[in-house]
């Protein structure tokens, strides 16, 4: 079974570095990005699946050798490479897991504050700046949609897009309820509080994705406001798109012009519809089976930053960091590989079972 999957990786590889210095696909943009996205997407299994086949010729090689004489290095070989195959054959089962079909697009992430008032609103800022600075670190642009600013700081609320390839793929784990401990400033006694915000992450949906009827939209146009209600605007140009079928009710009023709050408006509303879709497809899944590391459950409590003792710990996978400066500062991979790696177990575990 095994050896016949390290023959497929091999052969789609070799098909795939053909048609990259074939001139009929370099000669198509889009062609070309595919082969060249497919080619990138089963490097780290093709490497896995060469060691495999050096070790396993290797191993075959010992076993001939030793049976007609002892010999150290040989005996080494015949010891040690049957547990590094099986290590292997495991590595490259996970590496050919299927991906989420949405991990290659651009996301929008909304953050708003939870419980605990003015350091719920402190404590959304600091997670939009880990993000921001996520992003950064990764290659990855970012620019607010939209935001409330809290009078103390922080944020209300605020949308963000990311875009960069692969992002849904790094910003999919951090969809839930993001939790803080920390003596906030306001606080006289010393007294540690507990506040809350929580992070939604929606897969970007381009139009084709999503089609969005125009007769079930209602869309109003009104005087954007500024902090405590004074105008910012002398013209309507604030936009409030309500989707009819669904209730869902999406308010942009940062831009000056009408059109590009509506644009922006449109942009969130079609990523919140299509997010519905995929958590009902996710519903049915998990009626089936566990629910899966990473389904974005806003409720799920996903992380708490613990600042008496200086560390963040993920409940998903029960990783404990004690980096919280770094963290907060935007360095994540750390949770993103492991929880990747814990997607990727249970995608195999699935399909075995499945």
């Amino acid at each position: 079974m095994i050896d016949q999957l390290v023959e497929q990786i091999e052969a789609r590889f070799s098909e795939l570095e053909g048609q990259m210095s074939d001139p009929a696909v370099i000669a198509d943009r889009e062609r070309y990005a595919e082969v060249g996205r497919e080619y990138r997407d089963l490097q780290p299994a093709r490497e896995l699946a060469g060691e495999y086949s050096t070790l396993k010729d290797d191993l075959e090689g010992a076993r001939e050798l030793l049976a007609e004489a002892e010999d150290a290095e040989m005996r080494k070989v015949v010891d040690e490479a049957p547990a590094r195959l099986a290590e292997l054959e495991e590595e490259i089962r996970l590496a050919m897991v299927e991906r989420d079909p949405n991990d290659d697009k651009n996301v929008i992430v909304e953050i708003r504050a939870g419980t605990g008032g003015d350091e719920a609103a402190l404590f959304a800022g600091d997670l939009y700046k880990m993000l921001t600075r996520y992003a950064e670190e990764r290659g990855f642009s970012t620019e607010i949609l939209s935001q409330s600013v809290s009078e103390v700081g922080g944020f209300k609320e605020v949308t963000l897009g990311v875009k960069g390839d692969g992002a849904y793929s790094v910003f999919k784990f951090e969809g839930g309820t993001h939790r803080v401990q920390r003596v906030p400033e306001t606080e006289s006694q010393g007294r540690i509080h507990t506040s809350t915000a929580t992070i939604a992450v929606l897969p970007e949906a381009e139009e084709v994705e999503v089609e969005v009827d125009q007769n079930d939209l209602q869309v109003d146009v009104y005087r954007s406001s500024g902090p405590g209600g004074q105008s910012v605007n002398t013209t309507d140009s604030a936009v409030r798109i309500t989707h009819k079928p669904t209730g869902i009710v999406v308010s942009m009023q940062d831009e000056k012009s009408q059109l590009q709050n509506k644009d922006r408006a449109m942009r969130v509303l079609r990523a919140r519809l299509y997010e519905r879709e995929l958590a009902e497809q996710q519903a049915k899944i998990a009626s089936e089976r566990k629910a899966q590391v990473g389904s974005g459950e806003r409720s799920e409590k996903v992380r708490t930053y613990n600042f008496p003792q200086g560390r963040v710990t993920d409940h998903r996978i029960k990783l404990t960091s004690h980096n919280l400066d770094g963290v907060l500062g935007g360095d994540l991979s750390e949770f993103t590989d492991a929880l990747a790696a814990e997607e990727k177990r249970q995608r195999l575990e699935t399909a075995t079972v499945g």
